[in-house]
């Protein structure tokens, strides 16, 4: 067993994992079963791999089927953040929250529900914990086994530029990749180590509902885990600064997603520079400003610590701040042997953008690539309701840059699709470079938006322009004619005074 690095089974020190039921048991044999044998490892490995969250597994998975003798290191639960706390839990208890809105909302469309209906939380969270097991295998140590991978599990750390060690057991390697991710941090708050507070960590281990839940961060994280309880039926507080919700997306859809969440009940504070915290006798106090609020739980949603403690990064000659492991853009630290890809090293801190990170670090590790991260266009998506997606520049970025824009905004409300479906609330906005129809960003707020935006990312990806989308055949009636009517918008430009008076004299000729 590897019980020199976990002496505690690791529900003990991983909260993760509670309740202890049969859902997270089953979880916890696939991510970090108890009675796993480490290997012994044998001669060098032409990578090692450090970390087993999305970065980690893409990584480890693309090598063996090349022919690379590899080993994987993980610590605590294969998975990472974005199957166990992050990604798959979140989603799972949105989906509960979004029917729990539409059975609320479902007299709008004549569907008159009876009275007396209840939201039963303790339920929504086992159906969560169950669909997380079920996706489990998918990273388990087992597959990884399977795969021909050497599976270690326990705390890695580095003893010189070309060997780590893990319970006791040292390996030897070619090249080494650190992907051991990142997690919530812990803000500067006056009070806030005298409280138990919740975290990503800990949020998706709740059994009851809290009866009033403060929520300090109004990125992504916080919207939607606002939204969401919101819905089955806490009282939320969602504390941010005077910048607002979203406040690094598009003004105008930020607006939407704060009048959504204000709808759902949550009351937004902005005075969050000014909070301070206590625990109380049967809950926390919170003040902001002059005012004060109680709350029978806290989840801090705000910021980002790199995984780097325990790694012993300068026995390897590795280079890391705060922030993170520092690489260059093809993710090779300061050690050539050693590069990192996903949260611990990037400023997008996205599952997505970790898988295709790994994918360029492949190459650059094992067959001399030069592949550059700053060449992958990474679009993001904010799960609440009306989801928020973006991809590429906003007005604010090409502005710095001194980049000329020209931008088309189709409003939902004149979707057909949107209209039916009573989701027409929100837009698709496009900006290309002035005078053309290249793509440089777009902004996609309302239904299905994380879906959407891939439409103008396979068009900047693939360089489509506007006048391509145009003259490609949607499906009718559909919430993707937007994204076609942006491409019309765009057309109707071309129409210039000019143009317009030749082909006027041109049909009259005709007549």
């Amino acid at each position: 067993m590897h019980s020199a690095n976990s002496p505690l089974p690791i529900f003990m020190t991983n909260k993760a994992l509670l309740p202890l039921d049969a859902h997270n048991l089953r979880l916890q044999e696939n991510v970090h079963p108890e009675n796993w044998q480490n290997p012994e490892p044998s001669g060098n490995y032409n990578l090692v791999v450090i970390g087993a969250g999305t970065a980690g597994l893409v990584t480890a998975s693309a090598a063996p089927g090349l022919g690379a003798k590899v080993a994987l290191i993980e610590r605590s639960l294969m998975g990472g953040d974005c199957l166990n706390v992050g990604c798959v839990p979140s989603k799972g208890i949105i989906a509960s929250a979004r029917r729990a809105a539409a059975v609320n909302h479902a007299e709008d469309f004549g569907v008159n529900v009876p009275e007396g209906v209840d939201i039963d939380f303790a339920r929504a969270m086992e159906r969560m914990r169950k669909l997380r097991a079920d996706i489990s295998p998918a990273d388990s140590a087992q597959r990884y086994r399977d795969m021909g991978i050497d599976v270690f599990l326990g705390q890695a750390k580095f003893l010189d530029a070309n060997t780590v060690e893990v319970d006791g057991k040292r390996l030897s390697f070619s090249k080494a990749a650190i992907c051991t991710g990142a997690r919530a941090a812990d803000p500067e708050i006056p009070g806030l180590d005298e409280v138990a507070y919740l975290t990503n960590e800990t949020l998706f281990s709740l059994t009851q509902l809290p009866e009033h839940l403060a929520i300090v961060g109004a990125g992504p994280v916080g919207c939607e885990m606002a939204q969401t309880f919101a819905r089955l039926g806490s009282s939320v507080s969602l504390i941010t600064s005077k910048r607002g919700v979203l406040p690094n997306e598009d003004p105008e859809a930020s607006d939407l997603i704060k009048n959504a969440l204000q709808a759902d009940g949550v009351r937004i504070l902005t005075e969050g520079k000014n909070l301070q915290v206590k625990k109380v006798d049967d809950g926390i106090q919170l003040k902001i400003g002059e005012e004060s609020l109680f709350a029978d739980q806290l989840l801090i949603a705000i910021g980002r610590k790199p995984n780097i403690e325990g790694l012993q990064l300068d026995a390897a000659g590795v280079t890391a701040d705060d922030k993170g492991v520092l690489v260059n853009e093809r993710l090779q630290t300061s050690n050539k042997n050693v590069f990192a890809a996903g949260d611990v090293c990037s400023d997008y801190k996205f599952t997505h953008a970790a898988d295709f990170m790994a994918r360029n670090l492949i190459q650059n590790a094992l067959f001399f690539g030069r592949a550059k991260t700053k060449s992958l266009l990474i679009p993001w998506s904010t799960y609440t309701e009306p989801e928020l997606a973006q991809v590429g520049l906003t007005p604010l970025e090409a502005n710095v840059k001194g980049i000329a824009i020209d931008s088309f905004k189709q409003d939902f409300a004149h979707v057909d699709r949107s209209l039916l479906d009573g989701e027409s609330e929100g837009f698709v906005k496009v900006h290309v470079k002035k005078g053309s129809d290249q793509i440089l960003g777009a902004t996609v707020v309302g239904a299905n938006a994380g879906d959407l935006i891939s439409f103008y990312t396979l068009a900047m990806n693939n360089k489509i322009g506007l006048k391509g989308l145009a003259g490609t055949i949607f499906p009718y009636p559909s919430h993707a004619e937007a994204v076609r009517k942006t491409g019309d918008l765009y057309n109707r430009t071309r129409l210039t005074p000019t143009v317009k008076s030749l082909m006027e004299k041109f049909l009259s000729w005709r007549r």
